[in-house]
């Protein structure tokens, strides 16, 4: 998956032993690119010109809202503030998109060009998008065990909060400062939601609490001989920057000062609040739960999917490709000899020790190690499959200790656009025994290559396309990509271990039974238990994956359903392509046509593949 991160009207995406080096060198190209340069008898289209000022101011106002945007962007501006979390805020925010489309509104997109037109439609769509959700801007829970203000503060301060300057290191500590009226924003939106009724169910708050006093373990909190997790990222980044004595002891008392008057009290605050709002939670969660939930749900399906499939269209496609994932399974069951019926195997890959390694700092170790081998392997085959490469490096990175308990087991980072941080492919090695080996090498495919770091590098790397769709994301496309980018290294050769190609349908057998479960308990009323009892019967999945999994889809209602659902259209297209072209068909160039453009709404993508294979056939 990718790491939730914050946004405005459009979502940028955005979840150590090795560096990988960037994979190619020539220009990324997309059919704006295609189009012949003016010459001199041909005119600049000046409603090409308008549209693609006016895409560029609609990105910068809204990013210029938002502190933490600019700091995952790589930028230097604010990085001494946080977002403003107010009521008054969101009301700005929707004022500044009425007047954005307003503005969209009064171009004449006839008269602009193929290229230019595709994004006039997309930013439009998500103007009025923006627009019409502002009715269920309360509908959801930001703090949960995935990801929320909590987690963010620290995660942002550690991985993209750079110091290399005395202003750096101040703008640092300002950021500490700042916590508390953070905090205080978020507690204030909480506390509108507690007045909706739309409260998390009781077991996000076990989690979030934890994580929260986590961070206030160690120096200068209490008595320890270790630092707290951001002393001790705040006293490398310091040393790294090669300041002088008197100014790294000068900057560690102001950020321990720092830390104990606002940080500390900051997050006791949060603490206290969480504590008594979870007395109030109930067990069982839902969207149909919420205030006119069926329909907030219904809203969140169709926004996540880019389709206009139903909850009940989206749990029978699920129902269905269980079964068919199920004979596959069976295939391999034989295969490997074993003596049982699929569920007996299933317990089997579930519970037998010679599937995980050790628990400890070794199996830790090999486990980074052979993730990074079989990146590497897919690296050096990618121009087999490939024309467009990304530049962007890819490092391997475990899971920070202080939410690694609580985080998924493996999640994708975007690179900064110019070139400061890399790609980041997190696995969670808290519990090895939730992190099988035969899983390995379909998550590395998943997350990394080709996956998320293939699909979203690219994407920041594209030239002649807006930034809004440059950083922009539709979930389905890029977990399509994700899980489609699974299943096409079977096809060039790798899970030579039989275990690993199970590992492989095992990984797609979760993700369509997520179409069963996150339907299941989001409109059809189902409990936790009952999800969790569905995924034990038909997965082979640890019992506690299976849980936490649970858990996940009841915080992010349809999130979970992007996955199979792009995958399956990605495919239908590639089927589609090959039937139209025959011997014509080149599986680098129907790859360039779902990756030249970026992330697209799967309507639109069917729109650009169709457009590629009569392309080819002229």
């Amino acid at each position: 998956m990718i790491t939730p991160q914050y946004t405005l009207k459009a979502a940028i995406s955005l979840i150590a032993l090795s560096l990988t080096a960037g994979c190619g060198t020539q220009p990324i190209q997309n059919e704006a690119q295609l189009i012949a340069p003016a010459t001199s008898t041909q005119q600049v289209n000046q409603y090409d010109v308008q549209a693609q000022a006016l895409f560029e101011t609609i990105f910068e106002e809204n990013v210029a809202l938002s502190p933490i945007w600019q700091t995952y962007l790589g930028r230097s501006t604010n990085q001494d503030k946080w977002d403003d979390l107010s009521p008054a805020h969101a009301e700005r925010q929707l004022a500044l998109s009425k007047t954005h489309l307003s503005q969209l509104n009064k171009i004449d997109a006839q008269k602009l060009s193929p290229a230019v037109a595709l994004s006039y439609r997309l930013q439009k769509t998500q103007l009025q998008e923006s627009i019409e959700d502002y009715q269920w801007r309360y509908h959801g829970y930001p703090i949960n065990q995935m990801f929320g203000s909590h987690s963010q503060v620290p995660s942002l301060l550690i991985n993209q909060q750079r110091i290399s300057t005395i202003t750096d290191a101040q703008n640092y500590i300002a950021r500490l400062n700042a916590i508390p009226k953070f905090f205080e924003q978020q507690i204030d939106d909480l506390k509108v939601r507690e007045g909706l009724g739309i409260i998390a169910p009781k077991f996000v708050f076990e989690h979030v609490i934890r994580d929260s006093k986590n961070l206030l373990i160690g120096q200068p909190f209490t008595q320890s001989a270790e630092q707290s997790t951001l002393l001790a990222d705040f006293d490398k980044k310091i040393n790294d920057a090669g300041f002088t004595p008197a100014q790294k002891t000068e900057l560690l008392q102001q950020a321990n000062s720092a830390l104990k008057l606002s940080v500390a009290p900051a997050y006791q605050n949060l603490v206290a609040y969480l504590e008594q709002l979870s007395k109030k939670a109930e067990k069982e969660g839902g969207a149909w739960k919420m205030p006119d939930g069926e329909a907030f749900y219904n809203n969140a399906l169709a926004r996540t999917t880019t389709t206009n499939l139903t909850a009940d269209d989206i749990h029978r496609i699920g129902l269905e490709d269980v079964q068919r994932i199920h004979k596959e399974m069976t295939a391999i069951k034989d295969a490997v000899n074993f003596d049982g019926d699929l569920a007996e195997f299933f317990v089997h890959m579930r519970t037998s020790p010679q599937f995980v390694y050790a628990e400890n700092e070794e199996g830790k170790a090999k486990y980074l190690k052979e993730t990074t081998a079989y990146i590497d392997a897919m690296q050096k085959a990618l121009p087999t499959v490939f024309n467009i490469l990304p530049k962007a490096p890819l490092k391997v990175k475990a899971v920070e200790p202080f939410r690694e308990k609580s985080a998924g087991k493996a999640f994708y980072q975007a690179p900064a656009p110019d070139g400061s941080r890399p790609g980041i492919y997190y696995v969670n090695l808290y519990s090895l025994k939730n992190m099988p080996w035969y899983q390995m090498e379909a998550l590395a495919f998943h997350e990394a290559l080709p996956g998320h770091h293939m699909q979203i590098a690219i994407s920041q790397e594209l030239e002649g396309i807006p930034k809004f769709r440059k950083f922009g994301g539709y979930t389905a496309y890029i977990e399509g990509w994700g899980l489609y980018s699974e299943y096409l290294p079977k096809e060039m050769g790798f899970y030579k271990d039989p275990y690993s190609d199970f590992g492989r349908l095992a990984m797609e057998l979760w993700r369509s039974c997520r179409l069963v479960v996150d339907t299941g308990v989001h409109a059809k009323k189902w409990t936790k238990q009952q999800a969790i009892d569905f995924l034990k019967e038909n997965t082979p999945n640890p019992v506690n994956d299976i849980e936490r999994a649970v858990e996940r889809y009841l915080v992010m209602p349809s999130q979970a359903t992007a996955y199979k659902v792009g995958m399956i259209q990605i495919l239908e297209l590639r089927k589609a392509a090959q039937k139209a072209l025959g011997d014509d068909f080149d599986i680098r160039g129907f790859h360039d046509a779902v990756l030249k453009n970026g992330a697209l709404p799967l309507s639109v993508l069917t729109q650009e593949v169709e457009a590629w294979v009569e392309s080819v056939r002229r």
